[in-house]
């Protein structure tokens, strides 16, 4: 029996997990969904969107299934918490983050796959993959603000660059540090290159910015290049992430995987799900060597959220992204087939797409079909 965490969230996040349960057990899955705290309500209440007791369950499980999660910018945050734990230096980190680095999670799968009868389709013919490091980049949560004067006398002596901002205040000056390590860019590189192999795509595409972030998208241009020799029949692209938005609405047909780093992993896996229907459609794994947390991407959406409109199409295909990792992929090829088929059909659809089904009828028509 699998262990599995049901970390419900935010807004839509509990009712795409509903419909998650539905297909779940019409699929008959031998699995305990061990309920855990996750969240906007548990920051406001006890100062921590990531209770320790969370974290404890997590670590007793083979894997976890996650709804939507909100976020707001630190001062927001700050005054959404209950009063007595205002001014205590409490700062609001986002949970999926964290656990991206907990537990080691450092390759996000997003596939993004345009199935037959989605009007939302920008073509059919759509079969995209994303890899995107999940732990690095200007995502590590390497921050500062105002900028300490030992780390700026540091950056001014090492980097000339840095000397420009001379006449301006520390307290007037924020810094990111876009961490790239050798380790993060080869496993995000090469899970990529071994997908293209098992699934018979013929190129990955590296998609950075070296020829200006000459050091951090340099070392993953330089990665890709050495992984790609180990893997003669698929071919390495590379293209600038500006140069790549342009081709994934021109062309993308022509691409199939894709490996970036964190933020621009970010950017255009969002690009890629609204070419096959918007965020409604986008699944994600986040995937270490023993543990994974599997999502959809969408957020908590409140202007929606206890209507019972939300797509389920995500938490379901997310699901599906579960039950591979889990070796029980002939169950996820199930679970696929019977929604591509109420898509298909087009009989029972939601109200991105036009219809007026709710979150859990598009679920109960994928269980039927199962």
């Amino acid at each position: 029996m699998y262990r599995i965490a049901w970390l419900p969230g935010d807004g839509i996040g509990r009712e795409v997990m509903e419909a998650g349960r539905v297909v779940l057990d019409a699929l008959k899955l031998d699995a305990e969904y061990v309920p855990a705290d996750i969240g906007w309500e548990f920051w406001r209440q006890e100062g921590d969107a990531l209770p320790p007791r969370t974290i404890d369950i997590l670590k007793s499980s083979h894997c976890a299934l996650f709804g939507a999660i909100t976020s707001k910018p630190k001062e927001e945050a700050e005054a959404d918490l209950a009063p007595h734990w205002r001014g205590k230096g409490l700062v609001y980190r986002s949970p999926i983050v964290r656990l991206r680095q907990m537990f080691d999670l450092g390759v996000n799968l997003r596939p993004c796959k345009a199935y037959r009868g989605n009007p939302l389709n920008y073509r059919d013919d759509i079969d995209l993959v994303v890899f995107r490091e999940n732990t690095e980049g200007l995502y590590a949560g390497v921050e500062l603000h105002p900028l300490p004067d030992d780390v700026r006398r540091a950056l001014e002596a090492h980097s000339a660059p840095m000397r420009a901002f001379a006449a301006i205040a520390s307290d007037d000056i924020a810094l990111t540090a876009r961490v790239i390590t050798r380790r993060g860019a080869a496993r995000i590189i090469r899970r990529a290159f071994e997908y293209a192999q098992k699934h018979g795509y013929p190129t990955v595409t590296l998609v950075e910015k070296p020829n200006v972030l000459r050091e951090t998208s340099g070392l993953m241009t330089r990665v890709a290049r050495q992984v790609a020799l180990d893997f003669p029949h698929i071919e390495l692209w590379e293209r600038n992430i500006d140069a790549m938005v342009a081709e994934l609405v021109k062309q993308p047909q022509q691409y199939g995987v894709l490996v970036t780093s964190n933020l621009f992993g970010d950017v255009i896996s969002d690009l890629t799900a609204q070419l096959v229907g918007g965020l409604g459609f986008a699944p994600s794994g986040n995937l270490g060597d023993s543990f994974a947390v599997f999502e959809p991407t969408h957020g908590s959406a409140p202007d929606i959220a206890g209507k019972g409109v939300a797509n389920p199409v995500g938490m379901l295909l997310a699901a599906r992204l579960m039950l591979d990792w889990l070796g029980e992929s002939e169950r996820g090829t199930r679970l696929e087939n019977a929604l591509a088929a109420v898509i298909a059909e087009g009989r029972v659809r939601t109200r991105d797409l036009g219809g007026g089904a709710t979150t859990l009828e598009m679920a109960d028509a994928v269980a039927r079909k199962l």
